[in-house]
């Protein structure tokens, strides 16, 4: 469960600007936010996540189609 959700941050890195700049400025304080929402993460995929090159999500996030980053989050719809 937990590397689906060290995925789901780097996907975030890769189509969220904001959330990356966020991340690029205080590292620590976005993986603190994202535990205090429930998402868990063990120290040794928190520490991965510190250390990220910041380059390689930015180099990532330009070769997306850029429909891509503007999804959001999916939301259940009614049926």
């Amino acid at each position: 469960m937990s590397q689906r959700n060290v995925e789901m941050i780097i996907g975030k890195l890769a189509t969220d600007e904001g959330f990356r700049c966020r991340f690029a400025t205080s590292r620590e304080a976005v993986l603190a936010e994202a535990a205090a929402a429930g998402l868990e993460l063990t120290p040794v995929e928190r520490r991965a996540l510190a250390d990220l090159e910041m380059e390689a999500c930015e180099r990532f996030a330009a070769r997306l189609d850029p429909r891509i980053q503007k999804i959001g989050p999916s939301r259940a719809r009614p049926s």
